[in-house]
């Protein structure tokens, strides 16, 4: 599982950090996402906050963004609350990244329905182009993370990729979605099984089969 502690505060930290503030357009989307919540409980907005300050982080590195300290910090002041509340928050929720991570976050489901459906294989995939787990690869592309369930288990085995899910994986999918991803190119996201749409059955419903092409009545079938 990914490491949820903070990276090191040290001085090279502060001096990158330090000076961390919304750019104009965060600002306003910062304020928006305030303004939802009644007066004196600005801290609700906490979550948004801290997700918008880590795709300013990454638009500033060109990456999927962080969340040093002192960013964590700046997002305390903001709404007024103790750091220590909105570390809480940021060292909890596995959306949030505590250490650098590169341009693609992979994050691979280990769980057992994606387990079953070869999901070791997928990290074998990955680790194969040079990826290790919580580190980011020396081209600075690509973090590794294995993660629990993400919803997809009909779709398994699946990754998430920053914002997009990839799922019905093989290793030769996988690696057509990274190469892709590599040359500057954005795959289709959601299943890669050719035929598939979503969740319904792969190869064609099984049940409730009149309901295809039609409605169906089938109540006085019961």
């Amino acid at each position: 599982m990914a490491d949820r502690t903070p990276a090191p505060d040290t001085p090279e930290l502060r001096e990158r950090w330090g000076k961390f503030a919304w750019s104009k357009a965060n600002k306003v989307k910062a304020d928006y996402h305030i303004a939802k919540y009644p007066e004196g409980r600005q801290k609700s907005a906490v979550m948004p906050l801290l997700d918008l300050a880590q795709r300013q982080v990454g638009e500033e590195t060109d990456t999927q963004g962080w969340l040093p300290m002192p960013v964590i910090e700046y997002v305390a002041d903001y709404l007024d609350m103790p750091a220590i509340r909105v570390l809480e928050v940021a060292t909890f929720y596995f959306m949030y990244n505590m250490k650098p991570v590169g341009k693609f976050h992979v994050q691979v489901c280990g769980t057992t329905p994606c387990m079953l459906r070869g999901s070791d294989d997928i990290i074998s995939a990955c680790k194969s182009r040079g990826m290790k787990k919580g580190e980011v690869s020396e081209d600075g592309l690509w973090t590794l993370t294995e993660v629990e369930c993400m919803g997809n288990c009909a779709t398994a085995p699946m990754v998430q990729i920053n914002d997009d899910n990839y799922e019905d994986l093989t290793v030769e999918r996988l690696d057509a979605v990274l190469d892709m991803l590599a040359k500057g190119e954005q795959p289709k996201s959601g299943t890669q099984e050719p035929g598939r749409h979503t969740s319904e059955p792969s190869g064609g419903p099984t049940t409730l089969t009149e309901m295809v092409d039609a409605n169906h009545d089938y109540r006085g079938e019961w």
